[in-house]
């Protein structure tokens, strides 16, 4: 299929901009100008109910957490999405991932608990790790004084947050717990070493090339070894068996589709329920990009929509 006239018309903003490219910039000039660029092209921001900062306490000091309560939400323990942003380990954060977080609570009914992990060059792996996973039990653990039903918890995140969220899924299986019901897997990046079909035949022009994924991963990774960590690539964990249900969420003019497409063929042959879906004209990045695009409407609306059929409570 090819590239949606949509995205074009991204791509040709992007161009006509003069914007250098993050991969050119200072970790953080590439933090502001992402910041810019995301909230120029994502949907208006939805009201909420709430919206309140936490901390959680973390290896190295506290964890900023963002807790959004959609409107009309009833009485009693919530079903919660604890969201763990993208931008290469090295960008985003609350602010831009702001609108996103505001949709997907207002969608699905559930709130949100966006996490703020450190991010590279400063703090390299596994310090995400170890701050996504601390925000995570502690989260769990403090269920009934943030609203939350702890049976009713999922987790989720784009790109290197896809990352993470598959990383902590198996983490959590593997500690007994926190108890996840569901895990959303938007555009992963599952295997560092890269080498798959669309990372050659994408490397260039589609917003994530193969320059930008080198400075993410220099940036992030201590070495070229820890690349085989399944902590760093998640899709080379052997047994993927007694996950929790997924919805993987890839894009045809993404460098990470193959990955992202293997790792969720891998999870349905595990044995896990798995719904795989495919945008095939849509850029990586995509679902940040709701007031530009009419699909990216349509995955946040998925997205949301699995959300609340898997934290619905049982009959």
């Amino acid at each position: 299929m090819p590239l949606d006239p949509q995205s074009q018309w991204v791509l040709d903003l992007v161009k006509q901009s003069g914007r250098p490219s993050l991969d050119s910039l200072s970790p953080p000039q590439a933090r502001a100008q992402f910041d810019e660029t995301i909230i120029a092209l994502d949907a208006k921001p939805a009201p909420m109910a709430a919206v309140e900062d936490k901390a959680a306490p973390g290896p190295h000091g506290p964890i900023p957490i963002r807790v959004y309560t959609p409107q009309g939400l009833g009485a009693g323990a919530a079903p919660l999405l604890v969201y763990v942003h993208g931008g290469g380990w090295v960008i985003g954060g609350l602010k831009s991932y702001d609108a996103l977080c505001r949709a997907l609570a207002a969608k699905s009914g559930c709130k949100v608990a966006s996490v703020d992990y450190r991010l590279a060059p400063e703090h390299k792996f596994p310090a995400a790790v170890d701050d996504a996973w601390a925000a995570l039990q502690w989260i769990a653990a403090n269920a009934a004084p943030l609203g939350v039903d702890p049976q009713r918890i999922a987790l989720g995140g784009d790109s290197a947050g896809g990352n993470l969220t598959a990383v902590l899924s198996h983490l959590a299986r593997e500690a007994g717990g926190p108890k996840l019901a569901f895990q959303l897997l938007i555009y992963p990046s599952t295997d560092m070493r890269g080498g798959t079909e669309s990372h050659r035949a994408l490397s260039d022009g589609y917003l994530l090339t193969t320059p930008l994924i080198q400075w993410f991963v220099s940036h992030y990774l201590r070495s070229d070894a820890d690349a085989a960590d399944p902590r760093a690539s998640p899709g080379l964990t052997r047994n993927l068996e007694n996950l929790p249900p997924a919805l993987v969420i890839t894009a045809g003019f993404d460098p990470l589709r193959d990955e992202g497409i293997d790792y969720a063929k891998r999870l349905m042959a595990a044995g896990v329920r798995t719904t795989l879906s495919h945008y095939p004209g849509m850029l990586h990045g995509f679902l940040n990009m709701s007031g530009a695009l009419d699909e990216a409407k349509r995955a946040v609306n998925e997205a949301a929509s699995a959300l609340a059929a898997a934290l619905s409570k049982p009959a």
